[in-house]
């Protein structure tokens, strides 16, 4: 099983000079909560890294080297878009590899139980992700800033990251959309553009993405609350 962890984004919405894959939470860079996890799970053999260019030699010094992140095997150079990472580094997972994982860098509170129950799902369906379902009042809102609906919220649920796919269906993904120049921010969307079902599996409103400030003020209470437990 192989992980594939796209860190080459630059965090423009953080402000600041600090790429957020790299900004402190709980004293540690963002992202190594994210690989202590991926480095703990028994389900995961491999870790591949994509970072800014610029970056590898930092990462493979501070971060791989420093935190004994043993199932990093690799580090590549990520490109312009998330998107472009994650096929980077899918091209260095090795051929013999069923299932791979793609978890967001500035996603530091998945679980294992959340791998262990998204790699079972992917197994027997082929591919599934981490959702939650939404649990706020939805509103369709027009150009004018004014409230067209509101939605049926029943069936919408807010994707979450891991994900894990077949290798095969997820690399063909996205070689695809490559060459049709098809953009997602979402890996599961481009398997679903081919034609195939993804399973959704609960997962928890801890599991926030890093995107701006104030989900650092958030991060560091989950952190507290979790040490306190």
């Amino acid at each position: 099983m192989v992980a594939l962890v796209p860190a080459a984004g630059r965090g423009l919405r953080m402000g600041g000079s600090v790429p957020k894959q790299f900004l402190s939470l709980g004293g540690e860079p963002l992202i190594v909560q994210s690989l202590r996890t991926l480095q703990a799970a028994s389900v995961v053999d491999q870790i591949i890294l994509a970072v800014p260019s610029a970056d590898i030699d930092y990462c493979e010094k501070e971060i791989v080297s420093r935190h004994r992140f043993t199932k990093v095997t690799k580090v590549v150079a990520g490109g312009a878009e998330r998107q472009d990472s994650v096929r980077h580094a899918l091209a260095q997972v090795p051929s013999d590899t069923e299932i791979v994982i793609i978890h967001d860098a500035v996603r530091p509170f998945m679980t294992i139980g959340m791998i262990a129950e998204v790699v079972a799902a992917a197994r027997k369906e082929g591919a599934a992700i981490i959702a939650l379902p939404m649990r706020d009042t939805v509103k369709q809102v027009r150009t004018d800033g004014t409230i067209e609906r509101t939605v049926d919220r029943a069936p919408l649920w807010l994707a979450q990251t891991p994900q894990a796919f077949r290798r095969d269906w997820i690399e063909m993904a996205h070689e695809k959309a490559h060459a049709e120049g098809i953009r997602a921010t979402d890996d599961a969307f481009l398997v679903e553009w081919l034609g195939y079902s993804v399973t959704v599996v609960e997962g928890s409103g801890e599991n926030i993405k890093v995107t701006r400030p104030e989900d650092m003020v958030i991060g560091e209470a989950i952190l507290a609350s979790r040490k306190g437990r």
